[in-house]
C-alpha cells in the first residue's frame, strides 16, 4: 500500500500523513482545534513557508522606496536588516497555534473578548484580500508582459488570460489547504530562490554606495521603517494558522528560529536588491526599472519571478482569509469559505485591471490600517507573554459560555490598550490619506508602528492583576 503524501513528505512520528491534511486533497479542518493524533510535521516546515511566501517583489519595491526617502545604500540596508528581525516576533507568536491547535484570530479572543475580537477580524480579512488583489494585479501585469515578449498580442484578451492563470495558481493551492500550501511554498521557494539569487548577482555590482548630498531627516528614516515593517506586521494575525498542525512537543526555540530565518533571509535579500537598484536607475516603475538593469536573456525569467513571488504571497493570505471568515461566523467549512475570498479577489482584480486603476489608492488604504494592526499586534503579543502562551482551548470556541466572553463579550483591559495604541498611532501617522497632528512637531517623523509598543505596555499594566490573563491550565495533556 502506498503511504499517503504529507506536507513534509516523510514518514515517522513527525511526518506521518493524516486523513485531514494531505497534499493535493482538500483539507477537512478549519478553525476547529486539531486533535493530537492528527498533528504532524516539524519546525523546519516553517522555514520554507515563510521563506517562500516572502520571495515577493514587494520587498524590492520597499527597498527602493527607502532610497527614495533620502537614505543612502548603507542606511537603507540597515533599515532592511533591522526590519527583517521582526520575523522573530512573528514566528514566536506561532507557539499559540501549537498550544491550542487553532487559528490566530481565534486565539486573540482571549485578549479582546469574543465580540471585541470581531472588528479586528473584519479588518484583517479586508487587509488579506487587499494584499491578495495587489499581488494578483502585479503577477497579472508581469505575465501579460511575458506574453508580449514571446510574440503574443497584447490587449484585453491577453490580460484576461494572464489574470485567469494567476488566480488559478493561487486559488487551487489555497483551496486544497494546509498541507498543499506548505508543499507548494517549499517547491516554489527552491525555484524562486535560484532566480532571485541571479537577480542579486546582476544588480549588486553596479550599486552606488556613496552618501547622498543631504542627510535624511526623521521623516525619511521613519517612513523607511514603516514601509519595511508593514509587510511583517501584516502577518501578525496569521502565524498560528500554520503551526496548529505541529505536535505539542515542538519547542518555542525551534519554531522561532526556523520561521524567523525563512522570513528574514528572503525579505532582506530582496530588500537589498531594491536598495541597490534604486541607486542605479529610476524605480518609479519598479518592474521596468529593475528590468533595465538585467541582460536581455534574463528579462523573461525575471517576469516569471515577479509572477511566482506574487503567487506564493497570495497563497498564504488567501488561505488565512478563509479561516478568518470562519472566525467571523460564516457557517461554512474552510473550503467553501475560501470561495468568497477568491470571488472578491477576482472582482477587485478585474476592477483594477480593466475598469479603473485603484491599486495605488488601495495600497494607501491598506497602509493606513497599520493604525489598527500595530496596536492590535502589541496587545496580542503582550497578552500571549502574560499567559505564557497557555490558553483554555475549549473556552476559545465556547462563545457566551466560555471564560473569554468577559463583560458582554468584551475584555476591558484589551480594548482599552488597543484604543490607547490606536490614538497614539493616529496622532503620529504620516500617510497620503491621513497626517496626524503630532507629525509636524516631531519633525515629520511617522511613529505609527510605536502604537504596538504603547498598546502592549498599557495592556501589560492593566492586565497584570487580571485573573483572566493568568496562564490557563490545559484541559488536555
Amino acid at each position: 500500500m502506498t503511504e499517503p503524501r504529507t506536507a513534509t513528505g516523510t514518514a515517522g512520528t513527525r511526518g506521518t500523513a493524516v486523513a485531514g491534511d494531505e497534499v493535493f486533497r482538500v483539507e477537512k479542518h478549519g478553525i476547529d482545534p486539531i486533535p493530537d493524533e492528527e498533528r504532524h510535521g516539524s519546525a523546519k516546515d516553517l522555514f520554507w513557508l515563510w521563506f517562500g511566501s516572502n520571495l515577493t517583489f514587494t520587498y524590492v519595491i520597499n527597498g527602493a522606496l527607502a532610497v527614495a526617502f533620502g537614505l543612502s545604500f548603507w542606511q537603507a540596508t540597515a533599515v532592511v536588516v533591522v526590519s527583517g528581525l521582526s520575523f522573530f516576533a512573528i514566528s514566536a507568536a506561532g507557539l499559540s497555534g501549537i498550544r491550542t491547535g487553532t487559528a490566530t484570530l481565534v486565539i486573540s479572543r482571549a485578549a479582546f473578548g469574543v465580540r471585541g475580537n470581531f472588528p479586528a477580524g473584519v479588518l484583517n480579512w479586508v487587509v488579506s484580500i487587499g494584499y491578495t488583489i495587489v499581488n494578483t494585479v502585479v503577477g497579472t501585469l508581469a505575465l501579460e508582459v511575458f506574453f508580449t515578449e514571446f510574440g503574443r498580442h497584447g490587449g484585453d484578451a491577453a490580460r484576461a488570460l494572464a489574470l485567469l492563470i494567476t488566480l488559478a495558481l493561487t486559488f487551487v493551492v489555497a483551496m486544497w489547504g494546509h498541507a498543499t500550501v506548505q508543499f507548494a511554498e517549499r517547491w516554489m521557494a527552491y525555484v524562486l530562490a535560484v532566480g532571485f539569487a541571479a537577480l542579486l548577482v546582476f544588480v549588486l555590482p553596479g550599486t552606488d554606495t556613496t552618501a547622498p548630498s543631504a542627510a535624511p531627516g526623521a521623516s525619511g528614516w521613519s517612513l523607511a521603517f514603516v514601509v519595511m515593517l508593514a509587510g511583517p506586521f501584516s502577518y501578525l494575525p496569521m502565524p498560528a494558522d500554520y503551526t496548529r498542525y505541529l505536535p505539542r512537543t515542538t519547542s518555542l526555540r525551534s519554531i522561532t528560529w526556523s520561521g524567523a530565518l525563512g522570513g528574514f533571509l528572503s525579505s532582506v535579500a530582496l530588500g537589498i536588491a531594491g536598495v541597490a537598484a534604486a541607486t542605479q536607475t529610476d524605480m518609479t516603475d519598479a518592474v521596468a526599472g529593475t528590468e533595465a538593469l538585467l541582460p536581455g536573456w534574463f528579462q523573461p525569467l525575471f517576469l516569471a519571478l515577479v509572477l511566482g513571488g506574487s503567487v506564493t504571497n497570495s497563497i498564504i493570505t488567501l488561505y488565512s482569509s478563509s479561516l478568518n471568515l470562519q472566525v467571523l461566523g460564516i457557517p461554512w467549512n474552510r473550503a467553501k469559505a475560501i470561495v468568497i475570498s477568491a470571488a472578491v479577489t477576482a472582482l477587485g482584480s478585474l476592477g483594477a485591471l480593466f475598469l479603473t486603476d485603484f491599486t495605488e489608492s488601495l495600497l494607501s488604504f491598506l497602509s493606513l490600517l497599520i493604525i489598527v494592526f500595530a496596536p492590535w499586534g502589541g496587545v496580542f503579543l503582550a497578552d500571549m507573554l502574560l499567559r505564557r502562551c497557555r490558553y483554555d482551548t475549549e473556552a476559545l470556541h465556547a462563545g457566551r459560555e466560555g471564560a473569554y466572553w468577559y463583560r458582554a463579550g468584551y475584555r476591558p483591559a484589551g480594548m482599552t490598550a488597543l484604543l490607547a495604541g490606536m490614538v497614539f498611532a493616529a496622532l503620529t501617522c504620516d500617510s497620503e490619506l491621513w497626517t496626524g497632528p503630532l507629525v509636524a512637531p516631531l519633525g515629520g517623523a511617522d511613529l505609527t508602528l510605536l502604537g504596538a509598543v504603547v498598546s502592549g505596555l498599557v495592556h501589560w499594566a492593566l492586565a497584570r492583576r487580571d485573573t483572566a490573563a493568568r496562564p490557563a491550565r490545559p484541559l488536555r495533556p
